[in-house]
C-alpha cells in the first residue's frame, strides 16, 4: 500500500467523524443558516478548532448566498475548496546552504519525538547526505539508547554524553564535530518533561544561544513535534513552543487511527505554522512532506 492509500486509511476516523455526520445532515436539507451552524459545529467536533471551522463555512455561506451550491451534491467539492485555502504548503526539509544545517526538535515526550528524528536521518543518509545526531534529551537515558538505535539504523553518527548532562553542552559538541567533520546536517533531540515546564524552555532557549556561537545562523529548522490524537492540546503545546523557541515547522505524528486529524487546519489557521512532516505509521516511509491537496484528498477518501 502507498503512502497515499495508507493517509487515507489513517484518516477513515476523521473522514467518518467529519464526513459521517456531514452525509446525515445533508440528507433532505435545505443549505440554510441553520444548516450551515450544525455543519460548523461538526467540523469543530473533528478537531478543525472554531476558528478554521469558522472560516470555511463562512465562505460555504457565500458561495451558496451566491448561488455557487444550490444543493447538497455540490457541498463536498466546496468544502474541499475551502479546506484547501486554509492549508499552508511547507518547504520541504532538505539539507541546503551553510553547513551543517542544524535542525532543533521540540516537543513533549510521547509524541514520537526521537523516532522522528531517526525517520528524517534516515532520509537524509538515503538521499546521500551525511547526518549527526544530538543526544540532547538526557533526562532519560532510554531517550538517548533509542536515539543510539536509530543513528545505527540510519547510518548516522551520534554525540552524546551521559544521563543527566547538559543538554546545551551536547548540542554544542555535536555542531562542533559536524562542522569539523563537513558532516551536512545535525539533528538534536530535546527533553519534553511538561512537569518542569519553565526549566524546560530555558533549557531550549540555551540550546539555541550555544549553537548560535558556533553557527550563527543556526538553528536552521525548528522543528515541533505533535501527535495528532492529543487534538487541542497540540495547539497549546505549539503556542507555548512557538513563544520560546520560534517554531518554523510541525511534524504531525500518529495521524493514523485518530478521529482529530482535523487538527491540521487548526494549526495553520490559529497558528500559521506550516504542517511540514505527517507520519501515518511505524515505517521509515510513513513520515512524508506534507501536501495540502492530496490530504485533502485523502480526507474525503478520494
Amino acid at each position: 500500500m502507498g503512502f497515499f492509500e495508507r493517509l487515507k486509511s489513517g484518516l477513515s476516523k476523521t473522514r467518518d467523524m467529519l464526513l459521517g455526520n456531514a452525509a446525515s445532515l445533508v440528507t433532505g436539507r435545505v443549505l440554510d443558516e441553520s444548516f450551515i451552524e450544525e455543519m460548523e459545529e461538526h467540523l469543530i467536533m473533528a478537531d478543525v478548532g472554531p476558528k478554521a471551522s469558522s472560516s470555511i463555512m463562512n465562505g460555504i455561506r457565500s458561495a451558496v448566498i451566491d448561488n455557487k451550491i444550490k444543493d447538497s451534491s455540490k457541498l463536498k467539492d466546496a468544502l474541499k475548496s475551502e479546506m484547501r485555502k486554509i492549508l499552508k504548503e511547507g518547504q520541504s526539509i532538505i539539507c541546503a546552504g551553510e553547513k551543517p544545517y542544524v535542525i532543533l526538535t521540540v516537543g513533549v515526550n510521547g509524541v514520537g519525538k526521537t523516532t522522528t528524528i531517526g525517520k528524517l536521518a534516515r532520509r537524509f543518509t538515503d538521499n546521500g547526505f551525511s547526518v549527526t545526531l544530538a543526544a540532547g534529551d538526557t533526562f532519560r537515558a532510554a531517550a538517548i539508547e533509542q536515539l543510539e538505535i536509530w543513528a545505527h539504523r540510519a547510518g548516522a553518527q551520534i554525540v552524546k554524553h551521559r544521563s543527566g548532562a547538559d543538554p546545551a553542552a551536547v548540542a554544542f559538541d555535536a555542531v562542533v564535530s559536524a562542522k569539523s567533520k563537513g558532516i551536512d546536517t545535525v539533528i538534536i533531540d530535546t527533553a519534553g518533561r511538561l512537569h518542569t515546564k519553565t526549566n524546560l524552555m530555558e533549557e531550549l532557549k540555551k540550546i539555541k544561544r550555544v549553537i548560535a556561537k558556533e553557527v550563527p545562523s543556526a538553528p536552521h529548522e525548528v522543528l515541533l513535534v505533535l501527535d495528532a490524537t492529543s487534538g487541542q492540546n497540540a495547539i497549546n503545546q505549539a503556542k507555548m513552543f512557538n513563544e520560546t523557541v520560534g517554531v518554523t515547522g510541525i511534524a504531525l505524528t500518529k495521524l493514523d487511527g485518530t478521529a482529530k486529524g482535523g487538527i491540521v487546519f487548526a494549526i495553520n489557521e490559529e497558528l500559521g505554522i506550516p504542517v511540514k512532516l505527517i507520519g501515518v505509521g511505524e515505517a521509515v516511509e510513513d513520515l512524508q512532506d506534507f501536501n495540502p491537496q492530496e490530504f485533502v484528498d485523502a480526507l474525503f477518501g478520494e
